[in-house]
């Protein structure tokens, strides 16, 4: 970019926005990567008894909105010097906008499971809940399915055309968070590979192809005029339309860089970019991904991959459901009143407690499980507990309880790409605490870096495909670009603790299966996604 290059491409400036579940991040970041100024916003979720769950799309809107008018009227950086727009965050959720990009409706989250029966209508049988050569069609051209419990695009997109049907008669787009946000600030409606892929709905064969896969469409049941045109991931959209523009203080000409899903941004702002460089978020919910060359599925582990940010190279794809869920609902269980307690004191209380939390083990199934077993039914517990067990112990076991989720979901991925991973980078609110990441170097036995401000990962990775997208920063900078604070080797007594417990962790989920269907059975539910 002509602008970028009048100077040294750090003193260039991105407008990210990571549009996470519990509400928006916004920042200014230079194309290399460094975090200039930064603002979280809460936004509320709306749940139903019968699997709802929604968020307003127009409230979002209207505080990205206010947030940049803050970040550009600071002063922090000179508005002339910021360069483009990117956007980044949740995924496998739904937004219904107009020809203008207004919604009509609610945003259908990615747990939103109203769409279930209709999507079972499409795909359901006998073996695994899918038809068996329903779900051969769709993993043989997407490497996907859609999920049986309606907890996807696809299923969202039936629901409102049968269910809601004055939003279905109002929206011209169904479109994903990152795409309406883009469609929001260029007036544009498009989309990308790389975006679309929790929907399933591209041929991932072959990824240069921009175009929906018609046998997809049509076995689906979604109209496919309503779905967006499809761009180049990491390409530009447009620019900043003139009175958003003129509303946020930016310059004219500022570019809009196509919307990623946060596991593409997350991979970036890990600097874990080429072939095997493994990362992990520890968020709200988790994974374990690298880029890989094939495009692959396993349907049983919930393990594919997507379309991802460098050619050639796909992105691992997979979903831990609770990953620092679980201390904020622990944290919310054991204290009371207005001021509950910064999660670094839960993790100073934790340190009082030694490795293996005096034999107790706690399972992380809160929300269900998705990776590396598909199971909506199951539920979480702590194990062994006693009357000498403490507080701290308990905190440290729901620390060393996910990371033993992740070490499950680990070696299954390491199966998956066909070898273990080396050092492994981790990102996400919980990759702050240094105490965590040890644990997960030692549950893991593998190094794992800490990067530099963890928590706004996304913001940065989003920043850094800007900058790519711009032609400002190649792929292969990215692992020097982010910084590691800190490097946490595994320690053989510890992990010789963690081994032994871990070896009882799987056996729990096996022994109490039976026990969730039968308590959970309307909740369950099953699909690749």
């Amino acid at each position: 970019m002509s602008r970028a290059a009048a100077s040294a491409r750090d003193e260039w400036y991105v407008l990210a926005v990571d549009l996470g579940t519990g509400g928006p991040k916004v920042g200014l970041v230079s194309l290399t990567g460094a975090i200039a100024w930064k603002e979280h916003l809460p936004v509320p979720t709306h749940r139903t008894p019968d699997g709802g769950a929604t968020q307003d799309a127009e409230h979002w809107w209207q505080v990205i909105r206010s947030s940049a008018r803050r970040a550009v009227a600071s002063g922090v950086v000179a508005a002339e010097r910021i360069a483009a727009v990117s956007c980044t965050g949740q995924w496998a959720s739904t937004v219904p906008v107009d020809a203008s990009g207004r919604p009509v409706g609610h945003c259908l989250l990615w747990s939103d499971t109203r769409g279930g029966l209709r999507s079972r209508g499409q795909v359901g049988g006998r073996v695994g809940g899918y038809s068996p050569l329903a779900a051969a069609r769709w993993i043989h051209r997407s490497g996907g399915a859609p999920s049986t419990s309606g907890a996807d695009p696809i299923g969202h997109i039936l629901f409102i055309e049968h269910e809601l049907p004055r939003v279905a008669r109002d929206a011209r787009w169904y479109l994903e968070p990152v795409d309406y946000l883009s469609m929001r600030f260029t007036g544009i409606a498009a989309a990308t590979p790389a975006s679309m892929a929790g929907a399933w709905l591209t041929d991932n064969r072959h990824p240069e192809r921009l175009d929906y896969d018609q046998m997809l469409v049509g076995s689906s049941g979604v109209p496919v005029e309503k779905l967006p045109p499809l761009r180049p991931t990491g390409s530009v959209v447009g620019e900043v339309l003139p009175d958003v523009a003129d509303d946020l203080g930016l310059p004219a000409g500022v570019a809009v860089i196509a919307g990623t899903p946060d596991l593409h941004s997350a991979c970036a702002g890990s600097g874990a970019v080429l072939g095997h460089q493994a990362h992990i978020a520890i968020s709200t919910t988790s994974w374990v991904s690298c880029p890989y060359p094939k495009k692959k599925t396993d349907p049983l582990r919930q393990i594919a991959t997507v379309p991802g940010i460098i050619p050639g190279l796909n992105l691992v794809a997979n979903n831990q459901e609770s990953g620092g869920k679980s201390l904020e609902w622990l944290r919310d269980l054991l204290f009371d009143g207005p001021d509950l307690p910064p999660f670094d004191h839960l993790t100073a209380l934790a340190e009082h407690s030694p490795p293996g939390s005096g034999r107790l083990i706690f399972t992380p199934w809160l929300a269900g499980e998705r990776s590396p077993v598909d199971n909506r039914a199951a539920r979480g517990g702590f194990h062994n507990l006693s009357l000498q067990s403490t507080r701290a112990d308990m905190v440290r076991a729901v620390l060393e309880g996910v990371a033993f989720n992740s070490r499950w979901l680990s070696e299954a991925v390491e199966r998956f790409v066909g070898r273990p991973f080396g050092a492994i980078r981790a990102v996400g609110g919980g990759a702050t605490s240094a105490l965590w990441c040890s644990i997960y170097a030692n549950v893991l036995d593998r190094p794992v870096e800490q990067v530099a401000d963890p928590l706004h990962a996304n913001l940065r990775g989003s920043a850094l495909l800007a900058g790519m997208a711009l032609g400002e920063v190649e792929a292969e900078e990215l692992h020097s670009l982010v910084q590691v604070v800190e490097v946490h080797e595994p320690e053989p007594a510890t992990r010789r603790v963690y081994d032994q417990l871990f070896a009882e962790f799987p056996a729990f989920y096996s022994s109490q299966k039976g026990l969730f269907a039968h308590l959970n059975r309307s909740r369950a539910g099953s699909g690749t996604s």
